[in-house]
C-alpha cells in the first residue's frame, strides 16, 4: 500500500517526492493495487511522511559523515534511493526474508548497502551491524505492529548495541553499561541510600588552564540542562 502510494504521488505534477525507483518497482509487480483502494490524498499523506524522515537523514548524514542507517521493516521503500547517501556510507534495510527476497528482484545493488533478512524483533541481526559508529535508525509505520514487549525490547537492544563513546574512552578498550539520569532513581532501587547533592564537576574558576574553546565550554556548561548530567559527582547517604 504504501509503495503504491508514493508512486502514485510520483506521478503527480510537482510531486514531492520524485519516487521514481518506487513508480518502476510498481510496473513489475504482477498484483491488482487497484483494490487496496488508496487514492491521490492518501498518496500525497504518505509522501509527505516519507519526506519527512528523508530530510532527517540526510541531515544527519551531512552531520556525520562516517554514520550508518538501520531501515527498519523497510518493506519495498525506497529510502536509500531517495537519499541517495555518499557511497561510503552504510545502509542497513530490515525486514522478512520474503521481502528481502523481493527487495532483491526490484531493486538494483548499491556499494555498502546491506539487505537483512530477518524479523526487526529476533535479536540476532544485529550482529551484522557495527556498533562502533553513529546510527540513525528509521522506523516508518513499523511500531504500531509490534506487540508493546517486543517494542520495548527492540528499542533496548538497539541503544545497547548502538550506544556512543567518548573517543577516550574508547581507546581503552572499555565498555560504558550505565548512567544515572535520575539521582533518586538509586533510592528506590537501593533503599538505604538517600540522596544528599549534585555536584558539578566543573566550575570556571578551575578552568583557567584550559584552552579557550574549553572555557568557553565549562561557562556554557551550566546553562545547558543535557551537559550539566555530563560527568557530574552525586553524593549520598547510607
Amino acid at each position: 500500500m504504501t509503495l503504491y502510494g508514493k508512486a502514485l504521488e510520483s506521478r503527480m505534477p510537482q510531486s514531492l517526492l520524485g519516487d521514481h525507483f518506487a513508480d518502476a518497482a510498481l510496473r513489475k509487480i504482477d498484483y491488482d493495487f487497484a483494490r487496496l483502494k488508496v487514492d491521490e490524498n492518501l498518496g500525497i499523506g504518505l509522501a509527505i511522511r516519507a519526506k519527512t524522515l528523508d530530510v532527517r537523514v540526510e541531515d544527519f548524514l551531512a552531520r556525520n559523515p562516517g554514520a550508518i542507517v538501520l531501515h527498519l521493516g523497510c518493506g519495498l521503500d525506497t529510502r536509500i534511493f531517495r537519499v541517495d547517501p555518499p557511497p561510503w556510507v552504510d545502509w542497513f534495510d530490515i525486514d522478512y526474508p520474503e521481502v528481502i527476497e523481493l527487495r532483491r528482484k526490484l531493486y538494483p545493488s548499491r556499494d555498502h548497502y546491506h539487505l537483512i533478512a530477518s524479523s526487526v524483533t529476533e535479536p540476532g541481526w544485529l550482529a551484522d551491524v557495527p556498533r562502533n559508529r553513529l546510527a540513525i535508525v528509521v522506523a516508518e509505520g513499523l511500531t504500531p505492529y509490534l506487540p508493546a514487549d517486543e517494542g520495548l525490547r527492540l528499542l533496548s537492544r538497539l541503544v545497547s548495541h548502538l550506544a556512543g563513546l567518548n573517543p577516550t574512552i574508547k581507546a581503552t578498550g572499555a565498555e560504558v553499561h550505565w548512567a544515572i539520569d535520575d539521582p533518586h532513581e538509586l533510592e528506590l532501587a537501593v533503599p538505604k541510600l538517600r540522596f544528599i547533592e549534585d555536584i558539578s564537576a566543573y566550575k570556571p574558576e578551575h578552568a583557567a588552564r584550559m584552552g579557550w574553546s574549553a572555557k568557553l565550554f565549562v561557562r556554557l556548561w551550566k546553562h545547558i540542562p543535557a551537559l550539566r548530567k555530563v560527568g557530574r559527582l552525586l553524593r549520598y547517604r547510607f
